[in-house]
């Protein structure tokens, strides 16, 4: 999806031959999106349109596009209005946020680059810009994807003498002048993404994350839209920040019209200091836009799953030990997990923390990444052994980013140690971070993983990430390090899948608070939350959902009584609202009853029959849903196929119910509905007519007026499977 420097450099066209740059215009457009360039009214590049797809448009047209969206002087102002371009800063007049920022020692701060080189190839752009005076040079790659997303990243060199201190870099995204309302989210641990909306004034609407990765409060999307813009409707554009360190999005308006979306890296003081001949090149940032969050969002989804290491295999069911068994770690205990794990359908078993040296509780042993003697005297080979004698793959839970003080080696290694003084950093889950832009440190744990992942025949680890980078430097006197601990990290998932490709890699970080494409591109799906509570999972699904797909999302039917939030809630509930994504369990199954894991074992077989659908699918939220009723779906790509969820979340003020909505079908075919699952203790008074009857209804009778739902009381949930007739 991402195009590299040099595979561009290889195949491209010279601008003045280019059709597309004839009249100082670039015109990049695929899947419904057009970004048009204007070369021509400033020394750089300046984006005069991102959205709807100009495809009627001419040379001639496009130009006038950029004639028409240059501004006049007024009065008060500068004699010539500075505009929002590709590198805006204040020697060319920008006078709001600037897309870069840095200085020579305190001097040499001011940029003004001019266009030296212009590359085009197919659907992306290479621009280099010189500042022969500041010493800098300058690349800007922007892309448009297979699906419609727009690609952008900056690399900033210094061809000057001395270091140059790199304090800001970020990539601005122009919106429409119609988009006054924000979306984003925030959150805490377990209630990551929950949305918030602002109006979009003057000014600028700021989110930073300085917790060495995105962090529970992060947003996953900032987005600008027009005022009461939802799932369905309502034009929207949003922007994502590929990377998992600290970083920046704003929302900004300014008095000259412009309005823009922008966000990059954020650093620390110092942190960035490009030597002589040197360079650094910013996260990609990625945006979307459609016709509603919806299609926002499934430009996310379709261009992600076309990238050549998407997983393609359908998800294997999960069963993971956490709230089973936590840090008791018995085989006779396990190997009954096993079995009953087994009957019931689940496919992969991973064994949770507790396995490795001294580990009996969360204060120590993280970083003795060794299999525990006294536990394991024969290492894991007998629980392996079992596992997969029962033909289920083996998993194993590791959290190689941090150490307990109370652990062989941070004895041994203190030095390795994230930490900016002498003293340790203030603690959290009793742990440290490991610095793995250490060369030491990082050979050490990848030797410790690559010895693991040799001696046993793992499918997938479960990666954990539990807590914030705080403080977190080279040691005392040191430099900020958050950068480059989150290149280590890129780099040591990218040595474990070269040496071992079909392993997969679960990002987890204290359940959703490393969620981001620049993990998701190395890893094969999130924890999506450490809360496994399906009503307070349904907002925090909706919105990871809008840059995840949802195989990637792991979702998991919990226990009867939900670890994270005390609420008794049942099977059925929990399973319906974990269906719609990778499917798993997280339960200690040799505590239900026959019949209770005969349920399970249903849902299981439908989460099998169902995978192709969610793996592939184009996921629906409804708009205009009563309060107290949710309802979402998962189409297939052909609109054959489609299963929706109606969830009772609480009481709603009619009673019963008016009508829901099953968009996203093709308005032209029959479908049948039928419903899978439904709660076992049923309110009504009546039959549900439709649920009774044979009924068949066009994609558009379903997807504009609907059908009536059924009563259900608080927490409950109907599964409804939709199948078209030719």
């Amino acid at each position: 999806m991402h195009f590299s420097n040099e595979a561009l450099q290889e195949s491209v066209m010279d601008d003045l031959e280019s059709p597309a740059t004839r009249d100082r215009v670039i015109h990049l457009h695929r899947g419904g999106t057009s970004v048009v360039i204007d070369l021509e009214s400033e020394e750089v590049p300046v984006i005069v349109h991102w959205g709807e797809e100009l495809a009627d448009s001419t040379p001639e047209t496009l130009r006038s596009l950029a004639v028409a969206a240059r501004p006049q002087r007024v009065s008060g102002g500068l004699d010539r209005t500075a505009r929002l371009s590709a590198v805006a800063t204040e020697a060319s007049g920008w006078l709001g946020t600037p897309t870069i920022e840095g200085h020579r020692g305190g001097v040499g701060f001011s940029i003004k680059p001019d266009v030296a080189e212009v590359r085009v190839e197919h659907h992306a752009a290479a621009v280099e810009l010189e500042d022969a005076e500041a010493g800098i040079r300058l690349r800007w790659d922007i892309e448009v994807g297979v699906a419609g997303l727009l690609h952008q990243r900056m690399t900033v060199s210094n061809t000057g003498g001395g270091g140059y201190s790199l304090d800001a870099l970020q990539l601005a995204f122009p919106t429409p002048g119609d988009a006054t309302e924000l979306l984003d989210t925030t959150g805490h641990h377990l209630r990551e993404r929950s949305a918030q909306r602002h109006v979009f004034t003057l000014g600028t609407h700021l989110r930073e994350s300085r917790r060495g990765r995105p962090g529970a409060d992060a947003t996953v999307l900032l987005a600008a839209g027009r005022p009461g813009f939802g799932f369905e409707s309502g034009r929207v554009h949003g922007i994502h920040v590929a990377w998992s360190g600290n970083h920046r999005v704003l929302a900004e308006r300014v008095v000259t019209g412009d309005a823009f979306l922008a966000g990059g890296e954020l650093f620390a003081p110092g942190e960035v200091v490009i030597a002589p001949g040197a360079s650094v090149s910013s996260p990609w940032v990625i945006g979307s836009w459609g016709e509603g969050l919806n299609q926002l969002a499934q430009r996310f989804h379709s261009e992600w799953r076309d990238r050549p290491q998407h997983p393609r295999r359908a998800r294997p069911i999960t069963l993971n030990t956490w709230e089973a068994v936590y840090f008791d770690h018995d085989f006779d205990r396990l190997a009954a997990l096993a079995d009953t794990a087994a009957a019931v359908g689940i496919e992969r078993f991973v064994l949770d923390d507790g396995w490795f040296t001294g580990r009996r509780d969360d204060t120590r042993g993280l970083g003795d990444w060794e299999v525990d003697a006294e536990v394991w005297p024969e290492g894991l080979h007998p629980l392996v052994r079992k596992v997969t004698g029962l033909g289920m793959e083996f998993g194993l839970w590791v959290e190689p980013e941090m150490v307990n003080p109370d652990s062989d080696l941070a004895r041994a290694h203190p030095d390795w140690i994230l930490r900016g003084r002498s003293s340790l950093p203030p603690s959290a889950r009793q742990q440290q971070v490991l610095d793995l832009a250490n060369p030491d440190a990082y050979r050490h744990i990848a030797d410790r993983l690559l010895a693991l992942l040799g001696e046993y025949p793992i499918a997938y680890l479960k990666w954990d990430h539990n807590r914030d980078l705080v403080d977190a430097g080279s040691g005392p006197g040191g430099s900020p390090r958050v950068r480059e601990h989150t290149l280590a990290l890129y780099r040591l998932l990218d040595e474990l899948k070269a040496a071992h490709p079909d392993l997969e890699i679960e990002s987890c970080a204290s359940g959703g608070a490393r969620v981001d494409l620049g993990i998701l591109d190395r890893t094969d799906r999130i924890w999506t939350s450490d809360s496994l509570d399906p009503i307070e999972r349904l907002e925090n699904q909706r919105y990871t959902g809008l840059v995840v797909p949802p195989e990637m999302m792991g979702m998991h039917l919990t226990s009867p009584v939900v670890h994270s939030s005390g609420r008794t809630v049942s099977l059925e509930l929990s399973a319906a609202v974990a269906l719609l994504g990778h499917f798993g369990v997280e339960w200690d199954l040799t505590s239900a009853d026959e019949e209770t894991r005969g349920r399970v074992a249903a849902w299981i077989a439908l989460a099998k029959r169902l995978r192709p659908l969610i793996d592939d699918g184009t996921v629906v939220h409804v708009d205009g849903v009563e309060p107290g009723i949710d309802v979402r779906g998962i189409v297939a790509e052909d609109a054959a196929h489609a299963v929706f969820t109606i969830t009772q979340v609480a009481t709603s003020a009619a009673y019963p119910a008016g009508r829901v909505r099953f968009p996203g079908l093709d308005p032209a075919r029959s479908y049948a509905l039928r419903i899978l699952s439904r709660p076992a203790h049923d309110p009504a008074q009546s039959p549900l007519a439709w649920a009774e009857e044979s009924v068949t209804m066009t994609g558009h009778e379903l997807g504009s007026i609907g059908v009536r739902p059924p009563v259900q009381f608080p927490q409950q949930a109907t599964v409804v499977e939709i199948v078209s007739q030719h």
